[in-house]
């Protein structure tokens, strides 16, 4: 099956089997290996993505579903020079260890500033609630979203 779609803002053409995961093409097809796979059943977050501007777990889609649409990874974050508000915050705040949640959670906190630019720390709590870090504990990522928030939660509003 042929499937167009964009990814990071670039469009993207490809034959696919569209029961393939949409985890699977982004790693392997397209080199973008940010996305990760930890439980690859839709419940750690690690694979989360944002399609068509809502968070999405990319090893529970099928390719077949993809055309059309519009795909953010962690690696289309930033303008290629230097790392978005969340990233940033992410590193300033020491909330990132292992880094198999890190592009997860950093997706998810994302679409959660686009939505609200300064959200409350229960906020924060509900909206990144389906990805699971086993090594930084939740405290440091908390911070850093609402840094993030505190920074420029407006630019972020604007975002994908």
């Amino acid at each position: 099956m042929q499937v167009e779609l964009i990814i990071n803002g670039e469009p993207a053409r490809a034959d696919v089997d569209p029961l393939a995961r949409l985890l699977d093409f982004l790693r392997e097809a397209r080199g973008l290996t940010g996305v990760k796979e930890g439980c690859g059943e839709g419940e750690c977050g690690a694979c989360s993505v944002i399609i068509d501007g809502d968070l999405a777990l990319c090893c529970l889609i099928p390719m077949g579903q993809m055309h059309g649409t519009s795909v953010l990874t962690v690696e289309g974050l930033g303008d290629g020079t230097r790392l978005s508000a969340i990233q940033e915050a992410m590193l300033t705040a020491g909330a990132a260890q292992c880094g198999i949640c890190t592009p997860g959670i950093v997706l998810a906190a994302h679409a959660l500033l686009a939505a609200r630019p300064h959200p409350t720390l229960d906020e924060v709590r509900e909206g990144l609630a389906g990805n699971l870090c086993r090594c930084t504990g939740y405290g440091a990522i908390y911070r850093a979203v609402l840094q993030a928030a505190a920074a420029c939660g407006s630019e972020l509003s604007g975002g994908a």
